[in-house]
């Protein structure tokens, strides 16, 4: 299958300074985001220099950021395996890198903690055909997988409950554009929801209508056990979905446990 490259995992919407903005507005740009640093591109989008929030001590409020900006920039590029961005970031101390396109303008940015979330939670082309290969071999048929969007409220959960410390996270990435594609079955005119629940959750509670998914399709007359899941559990929309709000995620219990 094919490797994981920058353009997957890589933030589009990117927040960037003016040469000419100050340190002052830069400051509060920080208060604003959270946001530790960032990239400073000039008029046409190409990218100039890059400021962190230790270049701004001892520095005028007044100052311009063309004037305590790093200049010596690393970069990377869309088309770049995620592994060697990932080592680019490590052997330099760098959190993050901006991407560039050939002209030098920004497309994006990616940072390490999008490396680790590479490594969890991957909803990767791999994964997506394994199941499918799962599905024929236990029914023996074939079947499609397609790449679109679909629509939130028509998806069937196949699971009973979510947790809302985890959805924290799932809110996190869809408002930063990180969101994974959701899996899902659609057989006839139904879309049952595979993998990505509190993602689909999150969505629905930010009022967003469409999901990015892989969409594995199956023939109308095979007869899916998650099919009889969701009926037995009286799963029909996302809303059947339980938020535990009491107790935290098991992967979080355990590791608080195991720090006690």
């Amino acid at each position: 299958m094919n490797k994981l490259r920058v353009s997957d995992y890589m933030t589009r919407n990117v927040i960037t300074l003016s040469p000419e903005s100050s340190v002052d507005e830069a400051i509060a740009l920080i208060t604003e985001t959270g946001h530790d640093g960032f990239p400073v591109v000039d008029e046409r989008k190409r990218i100039i220099g890059y400021v962190s929030a230790r270049d701004f001590l001892r520095k005028s409020p007044e100052a311009k950021i063309k004037e305590v900006m790093v200049q010596t920039l690393y970069v990377a590029r869309e088309y770049m395996d995620l592994r060697d961005a990932a080592r680019v970031m490590f052997r330099t101390g760098h959190s993050k890198l901006p991407v560039v396109d050939s002209e030098g303008k920004i497309v994006g940015i990616i940072s390490n903690s999008d490396v680790i979330r590479s490594q969890i939670e991957r909803a990767d082309p791999e994964k997506v055909n394994k199941l499918k290969k799962t599905i024929e071999k236990v029914h023996n048929t074939k079947v499609e997988i397609t790449h679109g969007e679909v629509d939130v409220k028509k998806l069937i959960p196949t699971q009973t409950k979510v947790y809302a410390d985890e959805l924290k996270g799932r809110v996190y990435e869809l408002r930063r554009g990180l969101a994974e594609p959701i899996v899902v079955i659609r057989k006839d005119t139904r879309i049952f929801l595979i993998d990505g629940h509190h993602r689909v959750v999150a969505a629905r509670r930010m009022g967003i209508k469409k999901l990015d998914a892989y969409i594995i399709v199956v023939p109308d007359e095979v007869e899916l056990g998650i099919e009889k899941l969701s009926k037995k559990k009286g799963l029909k929309s996302i809303t059947d979905v339980e938020i535990i709000e009491s107790v935290p995620h098991p992967l979080v219990e355990i590791t608080l446990k195991n720090i006690k």
